[in-house]
């Protein structure tokens, strides 16, 4: 440890304090503290400060004006506290929970992929059809669930953002249903659908929007009895959609009503009622609704008595500009593709690879990133599939190295498959050439369609 520096009083007076923000966190603290003395408006800012012994810590600096009766700031008073424990506890649990995300993905994804490959092909027989359902919600289930663990870091650090494009509702709810439909069968629980005839156009990020109506939905269903009824009503006008997801469920009583988007909060946890879930998907929903310049409201008649939540959000006029190219590649039949499989997990690589020759591609497979390099300029595949996390060098060196070496312009596709899914992550892939970063387990329309959307030169 550095022996101590000690400063003189007039060695930080006026400015002198600079000398003990961290270089990485002064620029930026300077300009707040500026713009503080212009506007008047209060400081509030996290850095990092040099203590005598010479090491860095993280504080939080909050500091407000005092005014003289012509509102003319005469003194600045503020306070700067010791976080840097908490900072380092919060990105260990961050790391934690990424990594778990990880490993909880990595078994998921061939578990996932085997029973697509046992419904197409029909598996067992009639007889197994039950089970396989029955497995499909819950690795559908689990994969929730690592979402929404994720998404209580995010949603804490406000790093939620929004990938907002021009998108028609219809297919968004479509797929929504389609995800809840197999848990409403299990139940008996009826589930109906009321869409307007004409087609409803939104500024909005597809996965996130999906998401919102998905929890809803799963909501509703989780918390209705067997023989149930849910029903998702979606109203419009020039202005506004308004979606309506209603039940005749359990209900809410009127004093969990006022709370029911916080964080952790269930509607009931007795244990005759336990559900599972982490308590977040409500307040999840309510984060991205807003973000998407929407409102959304609970409402019960209490206990018993069923449950309606209410999303508005703001709607596009006119339909959305549609290329050519995009309209021919929506509407051709599935393209036979060479792609690439590269996953150091076998199982994963061996199901992903039966579930694409069985969409009729061509596929060779690879298990290291020297090998996904090698036969990516020997065999010339339209599409790599190419994991992160692989030996002797990881899957961001393996997309480096590939794009430099590429000799077909725009080819290969090369798409991330991964279970590292933090935005950090998402940027990583992308400074490293990936043109997509799909998350295991893949939705399979997802991937079908990147697949199929490719222009072959």
């Amino acid at each position: 440890m550095p022996p101590p520096v000690l400063h003189a009083l007039e060695q930080i007076k006026g400015w002198g304090w600079e000398q003990f923000i961290h270089p990485d966190d002064l620029t930026e603290t300077v300009r707040m503290w500026k713009h503080c003395i212009t506007s008047g408006e209060p400081f509030h800012f996290e850095h990092r400060f040099r203590r005598a012994d010479g090491l860095y810590r993280w504080h939080i600096s909050q500091v407000v004006a005092l005014n003289d009766g012509e509102g003319k700031a005469v003194m600045w008073v503020g306070s700067s506290a010791d976080i840097h424990d908490g900072k380092e506890a919060e990105q260990r649990k961050d790391e934690f929970l990424a990594l778990l995300a990880h490993e909880l993905r990595n078994p998921l994804a061939p578990i996932g992929n085997a029973l697509h490959i046992l419904r197409q092909t029909g598996g067992a027989g009639e007889t197994a059809r039950p089970a396989i359902d029955m497995m499909q919600r819950q690795v559908g289930q689990m994969v929730r669930l690592v979402d929404d663990l994720l998404d209580v870091s995010r949603i804490s650090q406000g790093k939620i953002e929004l990938q907002r494009v021009r998108i028609e509702l219809g297919p968004i709810l479509s797929h929504a249903v389609e995800a809840a439909q197999p848990h409403c069968i299990t139940m008996k629980q009826e589930l109906t659908i009321t869409m307007p005839p004409q087609p409803i156009y939104l500024n909005a990020d597809p996965a996130r929007l999906t998401q919102i109506i998905g929890n809803l939905l799963n909501n509703a269903c989780k918390y209705s009895d067997q023989g149930g009824r849910i029903e998702l009503i979606v109203e419009t006008d020039k202005v506004q959609v308004v979606i309506r997801v209603q039940d005749n469920g359990i209900g809410i009583a009127a004093d969990q009503l006022p709370r029911i988007f916080e964080m952790f909060r269930q509607v009931d946890t007795s244990l005759d009622r336990a559900q599972g879930g982490l308590g977040i998907g409500l307040t999840l929903v309510k984060r991205l609704v807003e973000m998407h310049g929407g409102s959304i409201e609970a409402h019960s008649d209490g206990l018993a008595r069923g449950a309606e939540f209410v999303v508005r959000l703001p709607v596009l006029a006119g339909a959305p500009n549609i290329s050519q190219a995009q309209s021919n590649a929506s509407l051709s039949p599935t393209v036979r593709r060479r792609v690439l499989v590269v996953d150091d997990n076998l199982d994963s690589a061996s199901s992903m690879s039966m579930l694409l020759e069985m969409s009729g591609h061509e596929v060779h497979t690879a298990h290291d990133g020297i090998a996904a390099v090698e036969a990516a300029a020997e065999w010339q595949p339209d599409v790599i599939l190419l994991d992160i996390g692989l030996p002797k060098i990881d899957g961001l060196e393996a997309a480096r190295r590939i794009r430099r070496e590429q000799k077909r312009v725009g080819l290969p596709l090369l798409i991330a498959l991964t279970g590292w899914g933090q935005d950090e992550d998402r940027r990583l892939s992308q400074e490293a050439g990936f043109d997509f970063h799909l998350v295991k387990p893949v939705d399979l329309l997802v991937l079908k369609t990147l697949l199929d959307s490719l222009l072959m030169p």
